[in-house]
This record gives C-alpha cells, sequence and structure tokens, in this order.
C-alpha cells in the first residue's frame, strides 16, 4: 500500500497556490531547494509529474490540477476540523447522516428531523433508509451518525450502540370516509371482523396491536401485511382496510391521504428512538431534533374524540 506524505503534499499545495517556490518558501520559512525536493518526492510517489516548467514559470500539469483539488478539499477540511473542536463558524453546511428504519412512518421521520434544519448553523441531511440491522451495522462503523427507528437496539445486536427514547404516543386509526361512517359506531367493538392493513409481523407496532385485539376479543380481517408503511398508506386511500399510525401526526395523515379518523387506541402507544454509539448525544443537530421531539412532538398527545 502506497502512504501518502501530507507534508509533501503540504508543500505541493503551497507551490501550486501561490504560484512560486519562491513565494511559497517565504509562506512556509523553508529553503526553495528543500520545498522543490520534497515535491519531487512526492512525484516518484504518485508516479506522476505535478509541475511543467514554462519559462521561468512552474504550471500544473493535468494531474498537477487534479491533485491540487484533491489538496484543496483536503487542508480546508483541517481548518474546519480545528474551527469546529474551537467553536468557530465554519461557512460549511453541518453534515448529519441518518438511518431511518424503514418500518418507521415517513411523516414521523420527517417530523423528526425537520427541527434539525432549523439551527443557526446550516445543516445538510442524508437519509439512509433500510433494515434496522443494517443500519446499526453501517452505525457501528460510523457510517452514520444517527439511527431513527420504532425499535430499540436489542440486547442481541453486536454494535455498542445507546438507546435514546425520543417519545411515545398512542395509535389512531383511519380510513376512507365510507369505513369511517361504518366502523366508527360503536368503536371499538365495530371493528370485530373488519378489514385490516397491517404492517408485517417484525415491527413493534404490529405486536402491539395483536395484543390489543387479543385483550378485547376483536378479531380483524387481514386484508394486506406491508413491510413498507408508505406503502401501507397509500393503500389506505381506498376502501380496502383501516389502517394505524401515530396520533401525532393525525392531521397531516388526513390531509395527505383522505381519511378520517375512526378510532384512538389508548392502549397501543409507539415508541421512537435515536440510536447512537454516543451515550450522551453530542452532535448540534441530533440534539436538536432529541430535545425538539421530546418538548414539542411528543410534548403532549391529541385530545380524544
Amino acid at each position: 500500500m502506497t502512504w501518502l506524505n501530507y507534508n509533501h503534499l503540504h508543500y505541493f499545495w503551497m507551490v501550486a497556490r501561490e504560484g512560486s517556490i519562491a513565494r511559497a518558501s517565504a509562506q512556509l520559512k523553508l529553503a526553495p531547494p528543500t520545498i522543490s525536493g520534497q515535491i519531487h518526492v512526492l512525484e516518484e510517489v504518485l508516479g506522476e509529474k505535478l509541475f511543467a516548467r514554462v519559462g521561468r514559470h512552474l504550471v500544473l500539469t493535468e494531474m498537477g490540477r487534479i491533485v491540487f483539488r484533491y489538496a484543496d478539499e483536503i487542508f480546508s477540511l483541517g481548518r474546519e476540523l480545528i474551527d469546529t473542536l474551537q467553536g468557530r463558524p465554519t461557512g460549511r453546511p453541518l453534515r448529519l447522516v441518518v438511518g431511518v428504519a424503514d418500518v418507521l412512518p415517513k411523516l414521523i421521520a420527517y417530523r423528526l428531523l425537520e427541527p434539525a434544519l432549523h439551527l443557526s448553523t446550516p445543516v445538510q441531511i442524508i437519509c439512509r433508509e433500510g433494515k434496522l440491522e443494517r443500519l446499526l451495522a453501517e452505525l457501528g462503523v460510523y457510517e452514520l451518525d444517527v439511527v431513527l427507528s420504532d425499535a430499540p437496539s436489542g440486547a442481541l445486536n453486536r454494535v455498542r450502540a445507546f438507546n435514546h427514547l425520543l417519545g411515545e404516543c398512542r395509535v389512531s386509526l383511519f380510513g376512507t370516509a365510507q369505513l369511517a361512517a361504518r366502523y366508527r359506531p360503536g368503536f371499538p367493538a365495530s371493528l370485530h371482523d373488519a378489514p385490516f392493513l397491517l404492517p408485517t409481523d417484525n415491527t413493534m407496532v404490529r405486536r402491539a396491536l395483536e395484543q390489543w385485539f387479543e385483550a378485547t376479543d376483536i378479531r380483524p380481517h387481514v386484508v394486506g401485511e406491508f413491510e413498507d408503511s408508505a406503502l401501507l398508506t397509500v393503500f389506505g386511500q381506498t376502501s380496502l382496510g383501516i389502517f394505524a399510525a401515530p396520533a401525532v401526526i393525525e392531521t397531516e395523515v388526513q390531509q395527505q391521504y383522505g381519511v378520517e379518523v375512526i378510532g384512538r387506541l389508548d392502549e397501543v402507544r409507539e415508541r421512537f428512538y435515536a440510536i447512537a454509539v454516543e451515550r450522551k448525544l453530542k452532535h448540534p443537530a441530533i440534539v436538536a431534533l432529541s430535545e425538539a421531539a421530546r418538548q414539542t412532538l411528543f410534548g403532549k398527545d391529541v385530545e380524544a374524540v
């Protein structure tokens, strides 16, 4: 493996930026032959000429321009690192790489992430969706800053991670106007043999719903099961079946999908977590979304019908 000497790269970058070895030597307080020799070593390591002499001037070769762009990015990031550690603004958006469990309702994911976009420092959010197990593996190798999920990282998970509870809320049941007119009267007993669209059985909310069905002696007619929460709600726009969603996004669900609330299940609770490798959250955007979730989003449940 070829290792890059960053001192050599820095000398090259200074010469390219200043336009001559003489000016770079003045900035670096090094003798011109020293800088020239180090650049030659870098060229030998890379196997490419980085400068060409035109008359009395040095100009970058095509490969030299490529290396300069990389070097400029490398040393710019280095300056940002120091500025960040010393609490100075960097001018570059703060990156937040988020893993979103595919079972998490998309409206909840948006409501959780939205406060991070209103920090005084601009934030760039990169979202990756997938199975919780895969996202936790990526979190463990620092490819993600945080994972948002409806389930905590379990004891069997090999990644050392900490579960930060963002909040919980009850579940509401939705359906088209036709379904609401039929099943709202006599709720919840009216749900016996009612058509339902349910999440797959690997989700926390599915298990909670099944426990509630069992406790109330209600036997739903399961029309469909869905891994993807967005697909489930799209089917919920039809009269195929009743579906569940967190009560805190009732208004958004009704407006976006043209459905009505049939009833609310106080006994069925959904919990939401930010899973991170830190016991104490430090990333400013994660701290912001965590505080907003606890104080605003899940601070109070909606009033009963």
